[in-house]
C-alpha cells in the first residue's frame, strides 16, 4: 500500500499527518493511505502558489497555451494509464473511464485557444478622441474541490481554465479517489508548468474548510452534493470570495406518446445506469405521458436491463461497476425499501443481484414504477442505479412536475413533435436541455451548469463562463489631448 504525498511546488511533499484509506470499491482492497492536511500544509501550499502566480500572470498568453498543448499530448500519450487509475480508484468500467477522460481532454483542448479567449474587447472613439477597451486579469490563487464520481474530468473542468487565465490553482481532490489527480500533477510539471502554479492538498472536510478560509484564496470552484455546495457557497461568499458551487440533480426525461420508444429505452439505459447512476447528469426520472406510453416503455426497458453486466473484476465488457462505498449501497437500498413501503412498484429490484463478492459495493439496476412526487425515491437525489417512472396525462403536467422539483440541472424530452419539443425547451426550468438526447452535457466550448438548487453562484463551469469566472475585468478609457509645437528630444510633434 502506497502512502500518497501532497504536491507542492512541483514535487511530492510527505508529512506525518493523520491518514485515511483509499479503498477499491470492487473488492475492498486498500489502494493507498491519504494524508489529511492540517493548517501548516495548507499555508505552505498557498504561500508557494501566491509567490509563483505573480510570475505566471506576466507570462505571455501564448506560452500559457503552449503548456496546455503539451498537456494534451501527454494525456493522449498516457491515456491507458490514466483510464486504469480512474477505473481502479472509482470502480467505474473501463468504458466509463475512457468517456470521462475524453470529456476532460476536450476542456484542455478548449483552453489551448487562450490567445483568442483572452483577447478582450475594444471600442474606438466612444467619444471625441476617446477609446475604450476591456482586459481580463487573473484573480490570483484559486481553489478547486472535486467529487469522487469523476476523478479526472471534473478537475480538468477547472485546472486548464484557471491556469490559462494566469491564476495559480490548488486542488483538493476527493479523498476517496486521489490517484488520477496525483498523476495529472506530474503530467502538468512535465508539460512545462512552472513550479508552484499547480498544487494538490489532500484531506477531508477540515482541510477543505481551511483552504476556503485562507485569506489568499480568491475563488472557490466546487462540484458535489447540494448540501455541501450550499454550505461552501455561503462560507466562501461571506469571506468575499468568488464562488462557483455545482450541486445535486434530479434529471427528468419526458417520454411522449409519439416517441421512438426503442430509441428512448436504449438511451435511457445508459443515461440512468451508466456510471452506476453516480452522475449529476444521470436521468433518474422518466415521466411518461399516458399509461400506454409507460407500459410500452417498461416492455422495452426490461430486456435491456436484464442484459446489463455487472463485474467485480477488470472486465472491458462490463456495463456497470460498483457504487463508491458501502454507505452508498446502504442509502440506495434504503430508498428502494421506502419506495415499496410508500406504494411504488419495484418492477426490477437491483438488490436481488447475486454472485458478486461480499466486499464489493454492488447494487444492480432498479426500475420503480407508479412513483408520485411525494415519495422519497422522487424527492431525493439517489445517486445510484435507480430509474423512477412517473405517469402523467399531458405534456403540461410533465413540465409542471419537472419545474416543481428543487433541482434544475438537466431535463430532456423524447418526441417526434417539433411543437412539443419547442414548448418543453422554452418552459422547462433546467440549465441543460436535451431533445431526443438523454444527457445534454455541453461540449467544452459551451458551459456546464444547472438552475435552482443545482448551482450556487452566477457562472457555470468551463467554456465562456470558465474564462469569466477565473478573471476579473478591467476597462480602460483613454484620451490623448492634441498638442502642437511641443518640443521633444526627437524634434517637433
Amino acid at each position: 500500500m502506497q502512502r500518497l504525498s501532497h504536491w507542492i511546488n512541483n514535487q511530492a511533499v510527505n508529512t506525518d499527518e493523520p491518514t485515511l484509506e483509499d479503498i477499491n470499491p470492487v473488492n475492498g482492497e486498500i489502494l493507498a493511505s491519504v494524508p489529511l492536511a492540517g493548517q501548516n500544509t495548507v499555508n505552505q501550499a498557498v504561500a508557494c502558489a501566491v509567490d509563483a502566480q505573480q510570475r505566471w500572470a506576466k507570462e505571455p498568453v501564448h506560452k500559457r497555451a503552449q503548456v496546455m498543448f503539451n498537456l494534451r499530448a501527454l494525456i493522449k500519450q498516457h491515456h491507458d494509464e490514466l483510464v486504469q487509475l480512474i477505473s481502479v480508484d472509482n470502480g467505474k468500467t473501463l468504458a466509463d473511464a475512457k468517456g470521462e477522460l475524453q470529456r476532460g481532454l476536450e476542456v484542455v483542448e478548449y483552453a489551448c485557444g487562450a490567445p483568442e479567449l483572452l483577447k478582450g474587447e475594444h471600442s474606438r472613439l466612444v467619444a471625441s478622441d476617446i477609446d475604450s477597451w476591456s482586459e481580463f486579469h487573473p484573480l490570483g490563487v484559486v481553489l478547486g474541490i472535486t467529487p469522487f464520481n469523476f476523478p479526472a474530468m471534473v478537475p480538468l473542468w477547472m485546472i486548464p481554465m484557471a491556469l490559462i487565465c494566469g491564476n495559480a490553482f490548488i486542488l483538493k481532490p476527493s479523498e476517496k479517489v486521489p490517484l488520477a489527480a496525483t498523476r495529472l500533477a506530474e503530467l502538468l510539471a512535465e508539460a512545462g508548468l512552472p513550479a508552484g502554479i499547480f498544487n494538490i492538498v489532500h484531506g477531508g472536510r477540515d482541510t477543505a474548510e481551511a483552504l476556503i478560509d485562507h485569506k489568499d484564496i480568491k475563488a472557490v470552484s466546487f462540484v458535489g452534493s447540494t448540501a455541501a455546495a450550499k454550505a461552501i457557497y455561503q462560507r466562501a461568499a461571506a469571506a468575499g470570495k468568488r464562488v462557483q458551487a455545482l450541486g445535486g440533480a434530479k434529471n427528468h426525461a419526458v417520454i411522449m406518446p409519439d416517441a421512438d420508444l426503442e430509441n428512448a429505452a436504449s438511451t435511457l439505459i445508459g443515461a440512468a445506469f451508466g456510471g452506476t447512476g453516480q452522475r449529476c447528469m444521470a436521468i433518474s426520472v422518466a415521466v411518461c405521458v399516458g399509461d400506454e406510453t409507460a407500459d410500452r416503455l417498461i416492455e422495452h426497458l426490461l430486456p435491456k436491463m436484464d442484459e446489463l453486466k455487472l463485474s467485480a473484476e477488470e472486465n472491458q465488457q462490463a456495463d456497470m461497476g460498483p457504487l463508491i462505498d458501502q454507505v452508498a449501497v446502504t442509502r440506495v437500498n434504503s430508498i428502494l425499501s421506502q419506495a415499496k413501503e410508500q406504494g411504488a412498484e419495484l418492477v426490477c429490484d437491483g438488490r436481488q443481484y447475486a454472485a458478486l463478492p461480499d466486499k464489493g459495493c454492488f447494487v444492480g439496476p432498479s426500475l420503480v414504477d407508479k412513483v408520485s412526487a411525494s415519495m422519497s425515491c422522487y424527492e431525493q437525489e439517489i445517486f445510484g442505479p435507480v430509474l423512477s417512472l412517473v405517469r402523467v396525462k399531458e405534456l403540461d403536467d410533465a413540465i409542471a412536475l419537472t419545474n416543481a422539483h428543487m433541482y434544475g440541472n438537466g431535463a430532456c424530452i423524447f418526441t417526434e413533435s417539433g411543437a412539443a419539443a419547442n414548448r418543453f425547451s422554452n418552459t422547462v426550468e433546467a440549465g441543460m436541455v436535451g431533445v431526443n438526447v438523454p444527457l445534454p452535457v455541453p461540449m467544452a466550448f459551451h458551459s456546464f451548469g444547472g438552475w435552482k438548487q443545482s448551482l450556487f453562484g452566477d457562472l457555470h463551469a468551463y467554456g465562456p463562463d470558465g474564462v469569466r469566472f477565473y478573471t476579473k475585468r478591467k476597462t480602460v478609457t483613454q484620451r490623448w489631448l492634441k498638442q502642437t509645437g511641443h518640443s521633444t528630444a526627437f524634434g517637433q510633434l
